[in-house]
C-alpha cells in the first residue's frame, strides 16, 4: 500500500498515525485480466486505487453494446463517483484490463478520513477536482476534436496504452470503430 501512502503525501500533510489509521481501513485486492471489479445495479461503496495494471470503466448502451468512458493505470483512483456519493446503484463495470492490483478504500476509510484526518476534506477535494478535470477534458475533447486529434492526444493522457489495451477497447474510448482506428493508425505511419 506504498503506492497509495506516496500518493496522500503528495496531496496533504498527513501523520504517521493519521495514516496508519486509513491504511488499517483498506485492504489489497488483486484481479486477473479481464475480470470485473464492480457491476452496475448495486450501490458503490468502494473506491479503488490502482496499484499495479489497468481498468476501464464501461457503460452499456440500449443495445448491449459496450462503450469504454475511462482507463485508469497505476496511482489513479477510480470508481462511479456519482453511484458512491448520492449513494445510488452504479451504471457502470470497472474491469481490470491487465492483471491488476488495487488498494480497497470502503466507505469507512473514506468517511472516516473525512471526519479525522487534519487535511481529510482537503484530500477528498482534490481527489474529486482530478476526477473533474479528467472528465471535462474528456467530455470536451470528444465534441471539440477529431477522431484524429483523439487519437493523437491519447498517449498524452495514457503513456504506452497502444501496448497495454487491446485496440477495440482504445476505438471505444476514442468514440470510433476499430476499422476506423486502424486507418487513424495508418495515417500517423505516412506522416
Amino acid at each position: 500500500m506504498e503506492q497509495l501512502q506516496e500518493q496522500i503525501r503528495l496531496m496533504i500533510d498527513i501523520s504517521k498515525n493519521e495514516m496508519s489509521h486509513l491504511i488499517g481501513l483498506c485492504q489489497l485486492e488483486s484481479f486477473g485480466k479481464r475480470k470485473l471489479i464492480s457491476k452496475p445495479g448495486k450501490i458503490t461503496d468502494d473506491v479503488y486505487f490502482i496499484n499495479k495494471g489497468i481498468v476501464r470503466v464501461i457503460i452499456t448502451d440500449q443495445e448491449g453494446n459496450e462503450h469504454t468512458i475511462h482507463f485508469a493505470p497505476e496511482n489513479m483512483f477510480v470508481t462511479d463517483y456519482a453511484s458512491f456519493l448520492q449513494k445510488t446503484p452504479s451504471q457502470y463495470y470497472i474491469q481490470a484490463v491487465e492483471n491488476t492490483e488495487v488498494t480497497v478504500l470502503p466507505r469507512a476509510a473514506v468517511e472516516w478520513g473525512y471526519q479525522n484526518l487534519r487535511q481529510g476534506d482537503r484530500l477528498g477535494r482534490l481527489i474529486a477536482e482530478s476526477y473533474f478535470v479528467y472528465h471535462d477534458e474528456r467530455i470536451k475533447n470528444m465534441y471539440a476534436m477529431t477522431p484524429k486529434e483523439r487519437y493523437d492526444s491519447i498517449t498524452q493522457v495514457f503513456p504506452d496504452i497502444h501496448n497495454r489495451v487491446p485496440q477495440h477497447m482504445i476505438a471505444s474510448y476514442l468514440g470510433v470503430t476499430p476499422v476506423h482506428l486502424s486507418r487513424l493508425k495508418k495515417s500517423n505511419i505516412k506522416t
